[in-house]
């Protein structure tokens, strides 16, 4: 069995300072096997922000899968916007901007959908895809094979932002290698979805899996959480632990458990 704490959107630079601290705790009490970040780690690309994401990263477990989102490159500075785009991601956060971990149970890649044109929405493009794909069909399909990337693949019921761009092209080109589960964020909200359901391709019917926000004050609705997502082929169960407010720690909230046939 394999465990993954999946993060997402914290913000640093408009965090609540209670949370920090107590999401490392209930972190290191899973113990996982490795920790993705699903980007937007700072809230406005500063340098002090994002020395607050390293020592917050370097107090969590490893291995980790990080990758940026829309609000780690920098939004008011024109020239490092669209000159620097992450070069301050890649200074103190990951070098990568599309890091890799495998061993005998897991493949995960992560996606870097942030771009310096796009400053909410995020898109990825076919060189991206195809060196995914690549990656994701050298393994055999006992592995469980993972993708992580800000930008999310599908939306909630009645949501009404818009997916990553070229969605569609990336699901049918990573159909046949057997993508199993998309690990993103952005929309501050939890949700786990089937692909099946606004993608109709034959062959292929994985989970997406949304994280809300760990640590940022703007909740819009939902109290701060994370994800645990557990695997143990055939099956995959992904657990919601949301911050209680009284108690001031993460408690399990929800609990969900399929079966890839």
């Amino acid at each position: 069995m394999r465990t993954i704490v999946h993060l997402s959107d914290l913000h640093f630079g408009r965090i609540d300072p209670l949370l920090p601290g107590a999401l490392v705790e209930s972190v290191e009490a899973v113990r996982p096997d490795l920790v993705a970040v699903s980007g937007d780690l700072t809230q406005r690309a500063r340098p002090e922000e994002f020395e607050q994401a390293r020592a917050f990263l370097d107090a969590l477990p490893s291995p980790q899968i990080v990758v940026p989102g829309n609000h780690d490159v920098p939004l008011y500075n024109a020239y490092l916007r669209f000159f620097g785009g992450l070069r301050r991601f890649r200074r103190y956060i990951c070098e990568d901007l599309e890091p890799t971990y495998a061993d005998e149970e897991m493949a995960i890649i992560g996606l870097n959908s942030a771009r310096s044109l796009a400053f909410k929405g995020g898109r990825i493009n076919p060189r991206q895809v195809e060196q995914a794909r690549e990656w994701l069909c050298s393994f055999p399909p006992r592995v469980v094979k993972i993708i992580v990337i800000h930008h999310p693949f599908d939306l909630p019921p009645g949501h009404g932002g818009r997916v990553v761009g070229r969605a569609q092209m990336a699901m049918r080109r990573l159909a046949d290698c057997g993508a199993d589960l998309f690990l993103s964020g952005h929309l501050h909200l939890g949700y786990t979805g089937h692909t099946s359901i606004r993608y109709e391709i034959q062959g292929l019917s994985a989970l997406i899996v949304q994280a809300g926000t760990a640590t940022s004050t703007r909740g819009r609705g939902e109290a701060n959480s994370f994800n645990v997502i557990r695997m143990e082929p055939p099956e995959i169960e992904v657990e919601r632990m949301s911050w209680d407010l009284l108690r001031k720690r993460f408690l399990p909230t929800s609990q969900e458990r399929y079966r890839r046939p």
